[in-house]
């Protein structure tokens, strides 16, 4: 009978408590001279009793603004770049996750800089994220298409129209030089193939929850939860959605976007999605106040 490994949840939170009561164990003289003074010495050999429990740490969400710099992304039908949309509602989003104070939040980039796909990959990584989301809001052919949706990362493209954005996002790094070039088709299917089960069970649940949280107030595509190999969602023990607000191709969608009440409400709505995956996980969120 073979015996499961331990999640990648379950040893951070396990390392994480080892930390957290190391942190509270006295290291130094100082603690005992201090006693001291008061009349409270120390039995020799024997720690002073803990009382308290240190506060679980805090979920940490990577917020990635697409494009940005030398790389504009799409560019709407009145001249709206998409790289200033998706760093616009990133910043709101931003500002709306630190103010309710259940998350720590950092962003790929706050200014106007081109990242490489792989280095907002990198950045998740580093900064030991839980959760990784990419904002945009592309083009199509067709202009009449409009609405939001959210995608996760698998071999084959759930259809034509998103097999053509994934085509799109990924040739992102054509500006970032032959450094960033050399990733063919057959490694990219077999790191979508390698994602863990644990991770992909992770981003389905985030885009169902992003689809429940939009439904009553932002506009979806029809069957709006979609995948593809989208190369800025490769990590294999993260999971990562890309979400698109809207078409910049659709001058509805694109007036909305440009209006920062619609960010706000959209925005507003992924703050709701973040809220639905992290209790359906199960994660120990830690409560302001």
């Amino acid at each position: 009978m073979s015996i499961s490994q331990p999640t990648r949840r379950q040893m951070s939170h396990l390392i994480g408590s080892a930390v957290a009561t190391a942190t509270l164990l006295p290291c130094s003289s100082a603690l005992a001279t201090s006693r001291h003074k008061k009349g409270h010495a120390l039995a020799p050999g024997k720690a002073p009793a803990i009382t308290g429990k240190a506060a679980p740490a805090r979920p940490v969400i990577m917020l990635d603004p697409g494009h940005g710099g030398k790389d504009p992304g799409a560019i709407g039908v009145s001249g709206t770049y998409e790289k200033h949309i998706a760093a616009a509602a990133a910043k709101e989003l931003y500002r709306q996750i630190k103010s309710a104070g259940r998350y720590d939040v950092v962003m790929t980039r706050a200014d106007d800089h081109f990242i490489p796909l792989e280095g907002r990959v990198d950045l998740a990584h580093r900064h030991k994220a839980q959760l990784f989301i990419s904002m945009h809001a592309d083009a199509l052919h067709d202009p009449d298409v409009r609405g939001a949706s959210v995608y996760t990362l698998s071999n084959g493209a759930s259809d034509a129209q998103t097999a053509s954005l994934a085509q799109t996002e990924n040739s992102a790094d054509r500006f970032a030089g032959p450094a960033f070039h050399g990733m063919s088709s057959e490694v990219q299917d077999i790191l979508a193939s390698l994602v863990h089960e644990e991770t992909r069970r992770g981003s389905a649940h985030m885009a169902a929850s992003v689809v429940s949280a939009f439904q009553p107030r932002i506009g979806l595509l029809r069957h709006p939860a979609r995948h593809a190999a989208f190369v800025v969602l490769k990590s294999a023990d993260i999971p990562s959605v890309l979400v698109e607000m809207g078409f910049m191709s659709n001058r509805h969608d694109e007036a909305a976007l440009r209006q920062g009440a619609y960010r706000q409400q959209v925005a507003s709505a992924m703050n709701a999605a973040i809220d639905r995956y992290f209790q359906g996980a199960g994660t120990n969120i830690a409560r302001s106040g």
